[in-house]
């Protein structure tokens, strides 16, 4: 056992899953090791990660004393003493749903003693069941850049390369600029190559070995470039800051290529490429809830999204397990929201410790962050995930909650109690509040809503939340206003009264959300759910669609602007295979590079249904992202296959070429090569 030598352990902590088979149940063992010299006795085990006890599981040879979602606590029996050297070994068979991969186990553990003290153990996942012939973590799944079959790297690859000939590789760009557009263009080229590829000097002077690129001015799309080469210099036409950027991300692509695989790529000395992108909406979202990512590294991480003239980064900013931006009117938000711990409101989840553990952007940090983007061409939208998935929020301030609210509900997580009410006077305006500081901080001017996944049965025993309800069935107005006839065909199965309650009320509370975004002067984002009850104005409103492609062109076919995000596919945090040795989550599959590469998000859509179509985006939730390593696996390359898909003609596309030229883009914590 390799953390036998991990200093400071005297506990070691291991998981063991057994699948179902045979008849038999699947088993998820738990085994304590006393490493230490001294007992242990009348202790608690505390431990998370991806996996979930279901909330009343049976623990042979132990007790559950809690669960709360991914966070379970377990006892021995009375009186079980854990000598030195001992082993306690229990069991669960009731899961929220079974073990697929590696990293579904527990990430994190330790022992709350007697005296309340508490004790971190080293933690081990393993499996009791070997696969043969399974892939180690790690191992390639792409094809090298010596079977490109083409002579320039590019991803994604753009609409028209014409008469592209070999010419001497330069040691880097020799920018020159006229315009202020331009100037600020390459400032931000210079800027984003450096953060990406530091030491490279891919901008350099000409008198360095840099080859001169020209910036000229030319009517056009926004994001559109042209790039004519030869062997003096390069020019780059476009009409604005972003277009010239795309152009000079292209020309640092090729370069990188040419500089690094010197027999499979070239530098060009003549031809020409003419670009523009397929889809307006290319973006990715990222969830900073789950596992917190700080500045620096949002940063770099648009600057990935950049390098793949991604346009959109949708910022998932709130959910049950943390709030993570600064509200000046509520500073106990990030005060008690952003931190989870033993003992805090929220409890450690998902890998944290015991210790406190997370953060959040200051407005200052956000504005930086803000700035930095739209250098990139890249619009920032804010998500606040309402009104299910705030239990951090409610737990900051409690005063948000019906205070005569009896009974229990819980998310398909496993969180209890979380949805905001909408019949609660204090809560509609704490949201109208975080909105309006919202509208002032993002210039883009589209604030995400969230609205998905409010649980069944949220509100039922609340008296504020049912006497609105009654009001809002004896009102013909207000009934037709929150769509109240089409609420048992929108809910998506939710077709029982207490479905439709919770739609009712949601489709209420969304709507009087929406009505205030669009005072602001902003557009409303949410997830497809958001569309419960016919709330949203679609003229000033777009979905994500997450279940699948037909979903969303329903939507489409309604009149909503629909951007596909399907699970299936644009999921990155879905394991790539459905071997073990994979990480990642596996509900909903576990799409290949290749499967990701070759989707088609739009696929048996009416020409009716595609005029609502806005564009894809991928969507990566941190669940399974304890260990960094872990996140650039499971996000490259299938983001810069995502990039492609929303930017390159779907004649023009090569799984081969992609393929070749994928080890030379940047990830977020390492290189490919």
């Amino acid at each position: 056992m390799t953390a036998l030598s991990k200093p400071g352990h005297s506990l070691l902590f291991e998981t063991f899953w057994t699948p179902a088979g045979e008849g038999k149940a699947p088993i998820y063992k738990l085994r304590l090791t006393n490493l230490g010299h001294g007992p242990l006795a009348d202790f608690i085990l505390c431990f998370s990660g991806p996996a979930r006890l279901e909330a009343n599981a049976a623990i042979e040879n132990g007790r559950l004393i809690r669960r709360f979602s991914n966070h379970s606590e377990v006892a021995p029996p009375p009186g079980f003493v854990l000598e030195p050297g001992a082993v306690w070994e229990c069991t669960a068979q009731q899961l929220s749903y079974p073990l697929r991969h590696w990293s579904d186990g527990a990430t994190s553990a330790y022992v709350v003693k007697s005296d309340g003290s508490i004790e971190v153990a080293a933690t081990l996942r393993t499996v009791s069941t070997v696969v043969e012939n399974a892939p180690k973590r790690g191992s390639a799944i792409l094809a090298e850049a010596a079977t490109s079959p083409v002579p320039i790297s590019v991803i994604p690859w753009p609409g028209s390369v014409e008469a592209i000939a070999s010419g001497q590789t330069p040691d880097g760009l020799a920018l020159m600029a006229e315009t202020q557009t331009q100037l600020a263009a390459c400032q931000a080229f210079a800027e984003l190559t450096q953060r990406l590829f530091p030491g490279e000097g891919l901008v350099r002077e000409a008198h360095q070995g840099g080859r001169p690129v020209r910036l000229v001015e030319r009517a056009g799309a926004a994001e559109a470039y042209r790039i004519d080469f030869s062997e003096r210099e390069v020019v780059v036409a476009a009409a604005s800051a972003t277009g010239y950027l795309y152009g000079l991300i292209t020309l640092g692509q090729i370069l990188r290529g040419a500089k690094r695989h010197r027999q499979s790529f070239c530098f060009p000395a003549s031809g020409s490429i003419e670009d523009a992108p397929r889809m307006g909406f290319r973006g990715c979202h990222l969830d900073v809830v789950r596992q917190f990512y700080a500045s620096g590294e949002v940063q770099r991480f648009l600057a990935i999204m950049a390098w793949n003239k991604l346009n959109r980064f949708h910022w998932h900013l709130t959910d049950d397990e943390a709030w993570r931006i600064e509200i000046t009117a509520y500073p106990q938000l990030c005060e008690r929201a952003a931190w989870r711990g033993h003992g805090l409101p929220v409890p450690p989840m998902l890998g944290s410790g015991p210790q406190p553990t997370g953060g959040y952007y200051t407005q200052a940090e956000v504005r930086e962050i803000v700035a930095l983007a739209g250098t990139y061409g890249i619009e920032v939208i804010p998500e606040i995930d309402i009104p299910g998935h705030s239990y951090a929020l409610l737990e900051a301030l409690p005063e948000l909650r019906d205070p005569d609210e009896t009974g229990e509900y819980a998310s398909v997580q496993g969180v209890p109690n979380n949805c905001i009410n909408p019949a609660q006077p204090n809560a509609v305006a704490f949201i109208k509040e975080v909105f309006r500081e919202l509208a002032e901080l993002f210039p883009s001017k589209v604030l995400h809503i969230g609205a998905d996944e409010v649980p069944l049965g949220a509100w039922s025993g609340s008296p504020m939340a049912l006497d609105m309800l009654r009001k809002l069935a004896g009102d013909n107005a207000a009934r037709s206003h929150a769509g109240l006839t089409n609420t048992l065909t929108n809910h998506d199965g939710a077709d029982d009264i207490e479905g439709a309650t919770t739609s009712i009320l949601q489709g209420a509370f969304v709507r009087e959300i929406h009505e205030l975004i669009k005072s602001l002067g902003c557009e409303t984002g949410g997830w497809q759910e958001a569309a419960h009850g016919g709330a949203l104005d679609k003229d000033a409103s777009y979905l994500v669609g997450w279940r699948d492609v037909p979903v969303c062109g329903r939507l489409a076919g309604e009149g909503y602007d629909m951007v596909v995000s399907p699970g299936q596919a644009y999921y990155l945090d879905m394991a790539q295979s459905a071997d073990w040795n994979e990480p990642g989550a596996g509900w909903a599959g576990s799409p290949s590079p290749r499967h990701t590469y070759d989707f088609n998000p739009v696929e048996g859509w009416t020409s009716k249904q595609l005029q609502h179509f806005k564009g894809i985006q991928g969507c990566i939730w941190s669940e399974s992202m304890t260990d960094r390593g872990v996140f650039d696996r499971l996000v490259f390359p299938r983001l810069s296959a995502i990039a492609e898909t929303a930017w390159t003609p779907w004649a023009s596309k090569s799984w081969e070429r992609f393929a070749a030229a994928s080890s030379l883009m940047p990830n977020l914590y390492g290189h490919w090569e």
